[in-house]
């Protein structure tokens, strides 16, 4: 083994007592540190990030020697954004998947069905019967296929809806490899026989504003706009001239700006269902984090590259 201890810096109560509770934990280190003040040591092998936080706390990291940088999020780029030289940075790849895969799921469900409409009419006691449509023989398009686009597709499988992939470059995909994953450029010729529309692409300067007036005006009339990317993959101004429009429906997890402010028009648009960055927080969060955290410290431990790296800063 290459060392006999590690340190690691943890962010919250809840992870340091899941950490002291593990088997290895004689071998580790523990400090509290959530980033808000300067580092309390000049090296801490594995520093764990707060989860979804002021990404400008990990400035804090300037003074300080790391082997990894642990982030609690898939996405990165806000933390490469503010990261000081010198650090080697990891995505919760493995953590988030399931969860954010269940929530696009729910908000496609909820907004196809009418659920916020059948609230509201509940909660002033009326029986209102809407025209819904349904997830079955419908068309379903994953814009981004990595982990969350393949979990999505294998949640789908029971509901008899169409599916299309695509991603960044073509390959074989689908639950067997035996489906095919599209060019993200291909995308805007098929929109008009798309039902709906799954973003989970990341936030990169190619899929910026990926949803502009273009891309909406091509979509199919009525077409719902799934986003549990991040919120500038969509032009926010564009998306509400087409709900004011009435042209799409759109459910978001994520919007921008975020949070999204008090008396924004998205907020009281007719086809909007807004949930608040929450893919990711659900109960299968924190398990999947600290067994991602256990992983990491053993591959330290025994001088092995950790899983997960996405960049050195």
């Amino acid at each position: 083994m290459c060392d006999s201890r590690v340190s690691i810096s943890l962010p919250t109560p809840a992870l340091a007592a899941a950490v002291a509770d593990l088997d290895l934990a004689d071998r580790v280190e523990s400090i509290a540190w959530d980033l808000t003040t300067p580092s309390p040591s000049a090296h801490i092998d594995l520093v764990v990030l707060p989860y979804q936080q002021d990404p400008r706390r990990a400035a804090n990291l300037g003074a300080t020697a790391t082997q990894l940088v642990q982030a609690q999020t898939i996405g990165y780029e806000d933390v490469l954004a503010n990261l000081p030289p010198g650090h080697t940075v990891a995505n919760a790849r493995s953590v988030h998947e399931a969860s954010t895969a269940e929530l696009a799921l729910g908000l496609a469900l909820a907004s196809l069905r009418r659920f916020p409409e059948y609230t509201l009419a509940a909660q002033g006691g009326q029986w209102q019967q809407l025209p819904g449509q349904s997830l079955a023989d419908r068309t379903v398009a994953l814009v981004g296929y990595g982990g969350v686009g393949q979990a999505i597709e294998q949640r789908l499988n029971g509901f008899e809806a169409r599916v299309l992939r695509f991603g960044r470059t073509a390959r074989s995909g689908g639950p067997d490899g035996a489906g095919r994953v599209r060019e993200i450029s291909d995308l805007t010729g098929l929109l008009p026989e798309i039902d709906v529309v799954i973003l989970t692409v990341p936030l990169t300067w190619e899929t910026r504003h990926l949803v502009d007036d273009a891309f909406l005006a091509a979509m199919r009339p009525g077409a719902l706009l799934v986003n549990v990317a991040r919120g500038p993959v969509v032009d926010t101004d564009a998306l509400v001239r087409a709900l004011e429009a009435g042209h799409v429906r759109a459910a978001l997890d994520v919007t921008d700006p975020e949070p999204l402010p008090s008396g924004h028009p998205l907020w009281s648009l007719d086809g909007a269902l807004i949930t608040p960055h929450v893919g990711g927080a659900s109960s299968a969060m924190h398990p999947r984090m600290v067994a991602l955290i256990e992983r990491q410290v053993r591959a330290l431990l025994n001088g092995e590259t950790p899983e997960n790296i996405v960049a050195s800063s």
